[in-house]
């Protein structure tokens, strides 16, 4: 039987469409990021000074950013989130000219959390520190990132990255905390 113009299409014509169906997926599979830990390597550049100065002046604990970062670092994203009191988080990332990432993380909501969850489940390296910008940082590693951390009372920064040890304590010797409600 052939098929008629208003409705009666045969086996050919429905394995056309899913034919082009299945075409149409295969691209967004391909060109649609769908992995949440890929690399945070960008080459986006974000100017970051006015989400820096809002969380200066809403987040509950003195805010960090490297200062006098040289020319090497393009800062690739921010982001700051105060929706939930008890989980005030601030982000900043770079990149630099040989595609490492470092990124500078805080928040106020419990430490052994937060540090696992922005580490990708990074350990604690024993009882090895590090003295970066006149302060005691912990030493942590993971699959994916070598991580500075540091725990005031009421919240953590976390200096981390794909990098050796000493670019990350070089970031890390320039990060200031200004502002922040206490």
């Amino acid at each position: 039987m052939a098929a008629d113009k208003r409705g009666n299409k045969t086996v050919k014509d429905l394995l056309l469409s899913l034919a082009v169906l299945a075409v149409v997926v295969a691209v967004i599979y391909l060109f649609v990021p769908h992995d949440s830990k890929a690399s945070p390597v960008k080459s986006l550049k974000v100017d970051y000074t006015a989400s820096l100065e809002q969380a200066r002046r809403y987040a509950p604990y003195p805010v960090a950013a490297p200062e006098g970062l040289g020319k090497e670092w393009t800062p690739t994203s921010d982001t700051f989130d105060a929706t939930d009191p008890h989980k005030v988080t601030w982000h900043l990332g770079f990149v630099s000219t040989d595609k490492e990432y470092v990124g500078v993380e805080q928040s106020n909501a419990a430490a052994a959390a937060f540090i696992a969850e922005v580490t990708l489940d990074g350990k604690r390296q024993g009882a090895d520190t590090v003295s970066a910008g006149g302060v005691r940082w912990e030493q942590w590693k993971s699959k994916r990132y070598t991580a500075l951390v540091h725990q005031e009372k009421g919240y953590t920064t976390v200096v981390l990255g794909t990098g050796p040890l000493a670019q990350i304590t070089s970031v890390a010797d320039l990060v200031q905390e200004r502002g922040g409600r206490k």
